[in-house]
């Protein structure tokens, strides 16, 4: 659907799959950033894609930012970047449709952090995932420090953050830091296959509630029952609130056929 140099945006299926493509490592320079950027903007906004994969590829999901041209970056040249790098990876956090990042090798540092943006993590039996930025006397600086503690808590993020380990898939499993293992050649697969249920589906209602979940996290309880509240409310201007009560009180429950709209 979408090319560009380093990134693409694949459909099929009612299926996005944002593919990143920087060999060797998909080590993620300025340019992929906005690249990533760009794709998570389009599949937000096509009504054909249900659902999104962001996948790295047999190989690797990404290693983690571009050291080399960080290294060459003055403090102002960060102050300018680093708004653009947080909002570029904040594009795919957004995206109103369930995601699932697809890891396989490594997911380290900005590639971690780009998983993280995603609601699911389907991660492959060898795989790593890890903040090794205290290793470079830096600290994660794309979402890490706040995405990862909301995740796993923070107490595991202090341990994983403070350390820079490298985290095994059994481990990521256990802590909550991955939502699924499969061998790795099964990856992809099995990303799609979680997120394929969701093609078909109440699309304003999946968008309410991530929206409800997501933003409620960043307030306190009231303000997130508000948020709940409103969301809840607004389904009832939609067709498809319409054709699922009526299919349940006509037919029972789960036989609904929705319209996306």
């Amino acid at each position: 659907m979408w090319a560009g140099d380093l990134v693409r945006l694949e459909v099929d299926g009612g299926i996005g799959t944002i593919r990143l493509d920087r060999p060797k490592m998909n080590a993620l320079d300025a340019a992929m950033q906005e690249e990533i950027r760009t794709a998570a903007g389009l599949a937000s906004a096509d009504a054909g894609i249900a659902a999104v994969v962001v996948y790295g590829g047999e190989r690797v999901f990404a290693a983690g930012a571009d050291i080399k041209e960080m290294q060459a970056m003055s403090y102002t040249d960060m102050v300018e970047r680093s708004g653009a790098l947080q909002s570029s990876f904040t594009a795919v956090a957004r995206i109103p449709k369930p995601t699932v990042a697809a890891i396989t090798g490594y997911a380290l540092g900005g590639g971690c952090e780009l998983a993280l943006c995603c609601d699911f993590r389907v991660v492959g039996e060898s795989a790593k995932l890890g903040q090794p930025e205290i290793l470079l006397g830096i600290i994660p600086g794309a979402g890490g420090t706040q995405r990862l503690s909301r995740l796993v808590g923070p107490a595991r993020a202090k341990d994983l953050i403070f350390s820079g380990r490298f985290v095994e898939a059994v481990e990521a499993l256990a802590i909550g830091l991955a939502d699924e293992v499969v061998p790795d050649g099964d990856v992809y697969a099995a990303a799609r296959a979680r997120v394929a249920r969701y093609v078909g589906g109440p699309a304003f209602a999946l968008r309410a509630a991530k929206e409800a979940i997501d933003h409620g996290l960043d307030v306190d309880l009231v303000t997130g029952l508000e948020i709940e509240r409103q969301q809840f409310a607004g389904l009832f201007a939609t067709r498809d609130r319409e054709i699922g009560m009526t299919s349940f009180v006509e037919s029972g429950p789960g036989k609904a056929v929705f319209e996306g709209r």
